[in-house]
């Protein structure tokens, strides 16, 4: 294995971690995904995935933003935690941030309220965006098309979705994160049919640990736990899917990351 891999998505501060995370970054560096990008969703997490960047200074980033589950709670110290962590060099883009009608943990309105507070400091910052969209396409693209000729960069973290808003997602400028939901043989078919359709130039990947372990790797791991090291088997179905090589797909893919997110 000759290329080196960008996870732009893994919740490393989350709890399952907390007893091994060390020993999941090695066993990631050691299958070549480098850089991680930590993601940021709550007050907390985003003082926590800064901290934990600041202690792996070459290979890891961290994001600072409120999950729409989390919208309730988004306030003033809320954007002033964002604000204050982007100020560090380690910190390099605003989110998880977005709507989520799925489940709609917090009021729609709320999540609407926070969703563009927090494009107002990606605005005001020139950081770019780590989005999150589930069962909410309209609301969240009518709310992306008044700001993003005003914003630098933004991904839709985790696409899940069908042809139409694919087409649609990359219409208005978004880049395409793709995750192990390509590798679910229950819900993720459909994305090995249209995820050639995201050009060199727009596609990133990311493990979104600890979750979406891919349904592929074999031996199957013993826990459902998924973690960066996995990396790899996301980027192999989505090179056969696009008929590339994985060498192409990791090229291709860590030049865009490192382009997004401002990293060396």
């Amino acid at each position: 294995m000759h290329y080196e891999l960008v996870d732009i998505g893994a919740n490393l501060a989350h709890d399952s971690f907390d007893d091994d995370r060390d020993d999941v970054l090695q066993r990631a560096f050691d299958v070549n995904v480098n850089t991680l990008l930590i993601t940021g969703s709550s007050d907390e997490s985003n003082v926590a995935a800064l901290e934990l960047a600041g202690r792996y200074p070459v290979q890891l980033y961290s994001t600072a933003g409120v999950h729409p589950h989390h919208a309730s709670d988004y306030d003033e110290k809320s954007d002033d935690i964002i604000r204050k962590c982007l100020t560090d060099d380690r910190c390099v883009a605003v989110g998880e941030c977005g709507l989520d009608y799925f489940r709609n943990l917090s009021p729609r309105e709320a999540q609407l309220e926070a969703f563009r507070a927090q494009l107002d400091i990606a605005g005001d910052t020139g950081h770019p965006v780590f989005l999150h969209q589930r069962n909410a396409h309209d609301d969240f693209v009518e709310v992306l098309e008044s700001v993003l000729p005003k914003r630098s960069r933004a991904v839709a973290h985790c696409f899940t979705g069908e042809s139409e808003s694919l087409r649609e997602f990359l219409a208005i400028g978004l880049y395409i994160g793709i995750t192990g939901w390509i590798c679910d043989e229950r819900r993720g078919e459909h994305l090995k049919d249209i995820v050639a359709v995201i050009p060199d130039d727009r596609l990133m990947i990311e493990t979104d640990s600890p979750y979406l372990l891919p349904r592929t790797l074999r031996p199957r791991p013993k826990s459902r736990r998924n973690e960066p090291a996995y990396l790899p088997e996301i980027l192999k179905t989505i090179a056969a899917a696009r008929g590339q090589t994985e060498e192409h797909v990791a090229a291709i893919t860590t030049a865009n990351a490192k382009r997004f997110f401002g990293i060396s």
